[in-house]
């Protein structure tokens, strides 16, 4: 009953959500991925890597994009391109119309939106105040809350919506040169359900949703630094401002969270490890057997590979994204006014 009625509330909410959530969300996820990809390829390549006996260590981020030159030309720079656009742009297009909708069902306006004292009055739900004072919105009461839940919510209904793409870009940038390559992304879902079926597109979402901590510390950050870069300007934050407030978020929850992502990359690679190792008889690894593992054989800082990297690679990600959405969220609603 209580999951029904948040759903019927946030069904409710979505109607209020101005229309341009979805094409600005989208937008600013195409800039940015468009952007980065050359950076997500080589971040990728390092994750995937393992350690072997008889090897020493692992290739650097210079070595691997040499390689990748060497032999597939810039153009193995950018592979992967066309399933990471089709992922960014449902990706942030839900992410940002759930999270919108649920802040403002709960009495805020969403990312973007200008402080109008029309849109408080016409928006805000109120529900009963812990003291006295009798009934306030909730935001004033909780907002960290608010900005915690509808993050997570928000990163929960995207990574489950779209993660059958994260995993063809995944296969895409590890696939190895002395195999068929996939020409497109549909070629690469077609080889990929033949060869391994449906739950295949599926490996690794156990860790993505568990990387939804990610959000949940990226977007509470971002919310208050923005509201302090509004009081130390008296005005919405410039541009600037929104950049330095997107790329400090986005830092702070990549380092705190990038465990996740390597042992996502290795579970949705795992058909091709096991067959790098001649294993045929292939039994169900799981996100902790696959840490211990990595633990095992590779040591703690194997849990990190590419953190550099990755951090070159989303920092800018993230905060031409933002700063996308919001400069788009304010056009389009002047449009439509």
């Amino acid at each position: 009953m209580f999951f029904s009625s948040v759903l019927a509330r946030l069904n409710e909410s979505i109607l209020f959500i101005p229309r341009s959530t979805l094409p600005a969300g989208a937008g600013g996820g195409l800039v940015a991925s468009i952007a980065t990809c050359p950076l997500d390829v080589v971040k990728t390549k390092l994750q995937a890597q393992r350690a072997v006996q008889g090897q020493h260590g692992y290739e650097g981020i210079v070595d691997t994009v040499r390689s990748i030159i060497k032999h597939d030309g810039f153009r193995g720079l950018y592979r992967g391109l066309g399933p990471t656009i089709l992922g960014y742009l449902p990706t942030w297009a839900i992410y940002f119309a759930v999270y919108d909708a649920i802040k403002t069902h709960f009495g805020e306006m969403p990312l973007g939106a200008e402080q109008d004292a029309h849109y408080q009055h016409d928006h805000v739900t109120v529900y009963p105040a812990a003291q006295v004072k009798g009934y306030q919105p909730l935001i004033r009461e909780n907002p960290w809350s608010l900005h915690i839940m509808s993050a997570m919510v928000a990163g929960a209904a995207s990574t489950c919506l779209t993660t059958p793409l994260w995993v063809i870009k995944t296969r895409f940038m590890t696939q190895r040169r002395d195999e068929p390559r996939f020409r497109h992304t549909l070629d690469a879902a077609r080889s990929i359900y033949r060869a391994e079926g449906v739950k295949a597109f599926y490996r690794g979402l156990l860790p993505s949703l568990l990387g939804i901590t990610h959000v949940a510390v990226q977007f509470p950050l971002y919310e208050q630094l923005k509201m302090w870069a509004r009081r130390y300007e008296g005005h919405e934050p410039s541009s600037q401002a929104i950049l330095l407030c997107s790329a400090t978020a986005k830092m702070t929850a990549s380092i705190a969270t990038y465990p996740h992502e390597v042992i996502r990359t290795r579970l949705q690679i795992q058909r091709l490890l096991l067959s790098e190792q001649h294993v045929v008889d292939t039994s169900r690894r799981g996100v902790i057997s696959t840490t211990k593992k990595i633990i095992r054989r590779e040591g703690w800082r194997a849990l990190y590979k590419g953190l550099s990297i990755n951090l070159l690679r989303t920092v800018p990600n993230s905060a031409v994204t933002m700063l996308t959405y919001e400069l788009l969220m304010k056009q389009l609603a002047i449009r439509t006014h």
